[in-house]
């Protein structure tokens, strides 16, 4: 009896699966065919139908509008990837079609976007206005000390001799215009000053000549040897001592030629020297330049003229005010930076040379600019561009040519009026729907042309 009311069981679940199954597909066929007539007919007309089913009778149905042919289709995740016919990429995705009656072209430039109220406050779309301001920006680098190359004197002798005594024998010692360095020893300038005596000596005996031309010739004479004595460097109190006693002097002091610190010591005493002898190298760091690096962005910025501040940390709390003097013509080539020269007075001498600086520079401020906020310009890297509100809700895509940033401004030359309205957030959200409709715009001026 058991097993009877299991088959039983088994059998009516079995005839409830099919029955089910089966009404599935007759309504499924019925729903296909009633489809295919409308498509066909315009009207269905569903006759003589199976015992237990409805009979709609007659039906009629208006003429269904055109449906739109896509353009073209997009990428679904790239809406720059197109195609003019349906495609997948690479992971299987179709193509999205888009419809040539979406809007595009028709609300202004190509690109130009129309958005819902509702849907510019969803996304948060802010605006603000180009304005006209004065951009200022202070640049900080490092900087190095350096010599005063216009302060740097190289000291050669005029004769070729031989050093008798050295007054100065090391390097970093600070020394005074005229200070008498050395004693050379020259034969050259032996015979000067005989040729100065001599000449003395014959202007005193034709002084009494009864014929002026005598005379004159005498006192020239004189006059050409004293200015041979000067051009060889001899010192002016020993032309008048040479003048006084009339004793030729076999050792003649050269002396420094500026105030300064000896930086080289070129030659030693008993030293053979000639013209092409080094024998000091003087600096006057009264006066020193700093070389300060200038990245290609901020080079726009800086004007000779501009103020600058500097510290080191030799003197803290010390700060050096200087101008920015020279913008050298070229660029370094391993750091692609500018070098600029700033120039300071040191008179404590507390600055020296190759010493680090923090430096200031007081870049010359752009007046008068339309700018715009930085976050307003979408960079390509091909262009740049803003979007300006043109009405509530349309906003255009604008090329724009940008100068210089600071403080969370652009500056704009060329694109913008001061006044106009322009994107300041979800202008990416903005510029990917601007270059959707752009793109159809093109393809449906192809499709026109």
């Amino acid at each position: 009896m058991n097993r009877l009311s299991l088959v039983a069981s088994l059998v009516g679940a079995i005839a409830l699966v099919i029955g089910a199954g089966g009404g599935y597909w007759f309504a499924a066929q019925r729903m296909e065919m009633a489809h295919a007539g409308m498509m066909s007919a315009g009207t269905m007309n569903t006759g003589a139908m199976p015992a237990g089913t409805m009979n709609a009778g007659p039906a009629s149905a208006g003429p269904e509008p055109d449906t739109p042919e896509p353009i073209f289709y997009r990428h679904p995740m790239t809406p720059e990837i197109t195609s003019p016919v349906p495609a997948q990429d690479e992971m299987g995705m179709d193509y999205i079609p888009v419809y040539g009656d979406a809007g595009f072209g028709s609300a202004g430039p190509p690109g130009t976007v129309l958005i819902d109220p509702v849907t510019v406050q969803s996304i948060g779309v802010r605006t603000a206005s180009a304005e006209r301001r004065t951009l200022t920006r202070t640049i900080h680098t490092l900087g190095r000390v350096e010599y005063d190359e216009q302060r740097i004197t190289r000291l050669h002798p005029k004769v070729d001799g031989w050093i008798d005594e050295l007054y100065v024998e090391t390097t970093g010692e600070q020394i005074a215009e005229d200070h008498i360095l050395l004693n050379i020893y020259s034969p050259q300038l032996v015979v000067t000053q005989q040729e100065y005596l001599l000449a003395l000596s014959n202007r005193e005996t034709l002084s009494e000549s009864p014929f002026p031309d005598i005379r004159r010739g005498a006192e020239e004479l004189v006059e050409s040897t004293l200015t041979r004595l000067r051009l060889l460097d001899v010192p002016e109190h020993q032309i008048f001592e040479l003048t006084q006693t009339g004793q030729v002097q076999e050792q003649l002091h050269i002396h420094s030629p500026a105030d300064g610190i000896v930086v080289n010591v070129g030659a030693r005493e008993g030293e053979y020297v000639t013209p092409q002898t080094e024998l000091f190298t003087v600096a006057d760091l009264s006066h020193v330049w700093v070389l300060v690096d200038v990245f290609e962005d901020e080079l726009p910025w800086v004007r000779v003229g501009d103020r600058v501040r500097m510290t080191v940390a030799a003197a803290p709390g010390t700060i050096f005010e200087g101008q920015l003097t020279y913008i050298y013509p070229y660029a370094e080539s391993r750091t692609r930076t500018v070098k600029a020269r700033l120039e300071f007075d040191n008179p404590d001498l507390l600055l020296k040379p190759d010493m680090f600086a923090d430096v200031t520079i007081m870049a010359s401020p752009q007046i008068d600019a339309v700018a715009v906020p930085s976050q307003a310009v979408v960079r390509s890297g091909i262009r740049e561009q803003v979007f300006v509100v043109r009405e509530p809700g349309k906003f255009e895509p604008r090329d724009v040519l940008p100068g210089v940033n600071s403080e969370g401004w652009t500056q704009i030359l060329e694109g913008i009026e001061a006044g106009e309205q322009v994107v300041v957030s979800a202008q990416f959200l903005i510029d990917s729907e601007s270059k959707l409709r752009e793109a159809a715009a093109k393809m449906l001026e192809a499709q026109n042309d």
